[in-house]
């Protein structure tokens, strides 16, 4: 059995009823001891967090006179509403809660791990599999929503005698999307998290202080590649350009 963080700890002994139950409903084995994980205690952590940070926020917002926090938040939605504009186009601003929340939820749990007796969620595979593959819906619901049935030929185009050769392609694209958006964010945070270990465990200062850099700069970038690539994909989705 992994390694148990406290957090993980302290669910599995006040809330392990709900999770026996909730694992047992979907059918997935489970130690009924221990059915909290530490990826799960650890997102649980994160969304606290962040409802916690924005409370704050809110309470804090002022059109005269802005806080750092404020400032720094107005720059991130103005960042990412720029990059949506740029890639999807006008309706951008229809995905701006979706890209938003992704972001922040991938940032905020690719960075949890620097802080000492926590874990970042996201060096779990079924962590980014699951934002992926919630990425995958998002886009083809915005082109179905967007194209009605007109949608099916972004899967087909528009030559009818090449159906049959660019369904399966397109199929077979698409359903790869969600294995590049996991295996390109598991493998850098959990790289990064091992590396930065080994590191620590190895000197005391300077080192780990630089390795703490290296981690942080690998967070903000592969929670902005994998917001990039999910605004890619809805833009291609919602365009109305002929495929």
């Amino acid at each position: 059995m992994e390694h148990e963080l406290w957090t993980t700890e302290i669910l599995n002994k006040a809330l392990a009823g709900p999770a026996n139950t909730a694992l047992n409903a979907v059918g997935l084995r489970h130690d009924p001891s221990h059915p909290w994980s530490n990826y799960l205690s650890m997102e649980l952590l994160v969304v606290l967090i962040i409802v916690i940070l924005f409370a704050i926020l809110r309470a804090q917002m002022s059109v005269d006179r802005p806080g750092k926090l404020q400032h720094l938040f107005e720059v991130i939605a103005e960042f990412l509403d720029s990059q949506a504009q740029e890639i999807i186009g006008h309706d951008a601003h229809k995905f701006r809660v979706f890209f938003g929340t992704m972001f922040l939820f991938v940032l905020f749990m690719n960075l949890i791990g620097l802080i000492p007796g926590f874990e970042s969620p996201t060096m779990f595979t079924s962590v980014p599999l699951a934002l992926a593959l919630l990425t995958l819906v998002f886009y083809n619901f915005q082109g179905i929503r967007t194209h009605g049935w007109r949608y099916i030929f972004q899967f087909t185009g528009s030559i009818w005698w090449l159906v049959f050769l660019m369904l399966p392609i397109e199929i077979i694209s698409h359903l790869a999307r969600p294995l590049s958006l996991t295996v390109r964010l598991y493998a850098n945070m959990f790289a990064g998290e091992q590396v930065f270990l080994t590191f620590l465990g190895l000197t005391k200062l300077i080192i780990p202080a630089i390795f703490i850099g290296l981690h942080l700069f690998v967070g903000v970038l592969q929670a902005y590649i994998f917001t990039l690539m999910g605004m890619i994909y809805t833009g291609s989705a919602v365009s109305h350009e002929e495929h």
